[in-house]
């Protein structure tokens, strides 16, 4: 079975190691990263006390510019999957909707996940063979500059009670649709990455880890180089049914005219996907 291994961000080699990490499964796992685990921790505490309170329904998303609060009954439905996700989120932009209170803390991880993010995708397009990187329509680190769609998510995946859904599932399997996903470790265990051999693999739960993973737009882009892996955040068993879980994904997205490939731009591949999640 194949296994992901944490790559050391700070060492030599680290970059290399870990866009081949990317290529060969569709994510990466960083230690010695520049992201505070604290700061990720008081986010999870602060927010799990905004989703557990009624003010929630103040801030309901707005359908046309998807920010604020998705409840469990509007939560995206995975493509190919009948039923929502089990899962309630907030949307955060830096221009969208927000409680007064936790604006300044969310900004200021939003600005660091960003500018790691950012750094990251420079690693990628250094990495890149240079048939790939032909492929692309202008440098991958310039399809962000001025984009305004790079989506923080903050995620409750609240505990089984025993009056969902029969068939609730966290999260089915499902890739992204952004070019790359920055993620802290989630407040439980859960995420599963589909591995080439048909296996899917535990993805580690340390909490001083960082986990990135590949978007559909990286796979357009290069033409499948680098492939969007499916993945999924399993129900919990046991005792562990009755604990919620927290994420914290930021999407990096490019500006909505960027052209992937000749079929899409960037605009068009967002509009696409968002009518197949059943949110717009």
């Amino acid at each position: 079975m194949m296994e992901l291994t944490a790559v050391d961000y700070a060492a030599p080699g680290g970059a290399e190691q870990f866009v081949e990490s990317l290529r060969a499964t569709g994510f990466g796992v960083l230690k010695n990263h520049p992201i505070d685990p604290a700061r990720v921790a008081a986010i999870y505490e602060h927010w799990t006390a905004f989703f557990a309170g009624t003010d929630k329904e103040q801030y309901l998303f707005h359908r046309d510019t998807q920010d604020g609060f998705f409840p469990v009954a509007q939560a995206e439905t995975a493509k190919n999957f009948a039923k929502r996700d089990y899962k309630e989120y907030f949307h955060y932009y830096t221009w969208g909707q927000c409680p007064r209170e936790l604006r300044d803390e969310l900004q200021a991880y939003y600005e660091a996940a960003h500018e790691l993010a950012a750094e990251l995708l420079g690693w990628v397009e250094k990495y890149s063979p240079a048939d790939v990187s032909a492929r692309y329509s202008e440098p991958l680190s310039g399809m962000i500059d001025g984009s305004d769609l790079t989506l923080l998510r903050i995620l409750n995946y609240p505990p089984f009670m025993g009056t969902e859904d029969p068939g609730a599932v966290r999260a089915a399997a499902h890739e992204d649709i952004n070019l790359l996903t920055i993620l802290p470790a989630a407040s439980n265990d859960g995420l599963q990455v589909l591995g080439s051999d048909g296996e899917w693999i535990r993805v580690p739960c340390d909490f001083d880890n960082i986990i990135i993973n590949t978007g559909d737009m990286l796979q357009e882009a290069s033409g499948g180089y680098f492939r969007s892996t499916t993945h999924r955040v399993v129900n919990p068993r046991g005792e562990a049914r009755g604990k919620a879980r927290m994420s914290l994904p930021l999407f990096l997205h490019p500006r909505r005219d960027v052209v992937l490939s000749p079929r899409y731009t960037a605009g068009s591949y967002l509009d696409e996907r968002l009518r197949e999640l059943k949110v717009v």
